[in-house]
Formats: structure tokens, C-alpha cells, sequence
């Protein structure tokens, strides 16, 4: 667990904000650096899922990650408001403090317990997918929120054919469905096969980027 800041749940987590009904996609990560591929998901989400908004879940500390190349938490948080932009419909959050969650099956179990007429999706790339049979209770993330999960550059073989895809396949549906993802009850989960971004946050800092927010 991270440790709960005092005071309340920042605004946008505070229940007043979501109408019942709302449709919001989670793009979780560390964000460290945040770049063009994180906006590219945000908003290919918000248009193919028919979202009224996505979360970026700027993580405290990823807990398959070392925190020695991790940027500082504000530094990170200013450098995915930048990759967001000025689009109103991508939010970005350190809501995880808050709520004292490190993993993400605690985060979706949390948000969707705090907002029961909210309809999640949890959004991921192809990377992320390939990669998930190590997350802390992977299959329960299925049974909770349906899943989004878009193409990354050299990544579709391994995810479609990771153990993630394989223990769900049955659940998969067509990307001709997207904009009904948010109405399934879970497991239900689509790949999209969608413009890919060659970039990463691995190769920006080993490039020496300094993008933490600022332009």
C-alpha cells in the first residue's frame, strides 16, 4: 500500500462528479515519461468506446517497476497533463493515493465499489496484455471491468497468444462491438488493431529526454 494522504478524495474522484450512467476508460501506468502513444489510446478510446471520459492513473510507484529511474510523482503527473493536452475529456489523476491502492485490482475494486453506477473500462496496451499473467490476481481484473486492449508496435503476436488472451479468448469480442464494451458485464475485453505509435517511455529516457511536462 502507498499511504493515504489526509483530506478527502481530490475532485475528480468525488462522488458528486459522475452522473450515473457515465462511461470512463482507465489508462493506468506510470507514465514516466507520458508521451504521443498514452493520447493515442486516450482518445481512440474516448471516440471507439464511446466514453464520456478516460482517467490517466498516474501511479505512485508501479510495483513491477523499480523506483530507481522513476521520476518524481509530481514530475510525472505534469508530464501526462502535457501529453493530454487540452482535451477536456482526458483527466489526469493520482487517485490511487487516495484511495491506497497499488495494484490494479485493488484500484478497479475500489473505484468500482465507491461508483456503482459508473461503467469502467480498463484500458491497456498490447504490451501491457502481454505481460499481465504477473499482475497480483490478473483473472479477478477480467471478472471486474471489461478491457480494452490496443495494438502496440511488435507486441500483437506475443499478447494475442499470452496466457491473459488464451485464459480469455472465449470472452473476446469484435472491435465491431467497442461501443457496447462499457454496457458488458465482465469478462468481456476487445483488441484493437489500431494506428500503432513507435514510441515508448523506456526509449525516452534512455534517449535522455526530458519531457516531465514540460513542452
Amino acid at each position: 500500500m502507498t499511504g493515504r494522504p489526509a483530506g478527502p478524495l481530490p475532485p475528480v474522484a468525488a462522488a458528486g462528479n459522475l452522473p450515473r450512467g457515465r462511461r470512463v476508460g482507465l489508462l493506468g501506468g506510470s507514465f514516466n515519461p507520458a508521451h504521443e502513444g498514452h493520447r493515442h489510446i486516450a482518445e481512440t478510446a474516448l471516440k471507439r468506446l464511446r466514453l464520456h471520459r478516460v482517467w490517466l492513473l498516474v501511479s505512485p510507484q508501479n510495483p513491477l517497476k523499480g523506483s530507481a529511474e522513476m521520476a518524481p510523482l509530481a514530475q510525472r503527473l505534469a508530464s501526462a497533463r502535457h501529453a493530454a493536452g487540452q482535451n477536456p475529456y482526458i483527466v489526469v489523476t493520482d487517485v490511487e493515493r487516495y484511495l491506497d491502492t497499488q495494484y490494479t485490482v485493488d484500484t478497479v475494486a475500489a473505484l468500482s465499489l465507491r461508483f456503482p453506477y459508473t461503467r469502467f473500462v480498463w484500458l491497456m496496451g498490447a504490451d501491457a496484455l502481454a505481460e499481465m499473467h504477473r499482475w497480483r490476481d490478473w483473472e479477478r481484473i477480467f471478472h471486474t471491468v471489461p478491457i480494452a486492449v490496443f495494438d502496440r508496435p511488435s507486441y500483437s503476436l506475443r499478447a494475442s497468444g499470452g496466457k491473459a488472451a488464451t485464459r480469455f479468448r472465449r470472452h473476446r469480442r469484435p472491435p465491431r462491438e467497442a461501443g457496447k464494451l462499457a454496457d458488458m458485464a465482465p469478462p468481456a475485453w476487445i483488441f484493437f488493431q489500431s494506428r500503432r505509435i513507435p514510441v515508448s517511455a523506456t526509449a525516452l529516457r534512455a534517449e535522455g529526454a526530458e519531457p516531465w511536462g514540460r513542452p
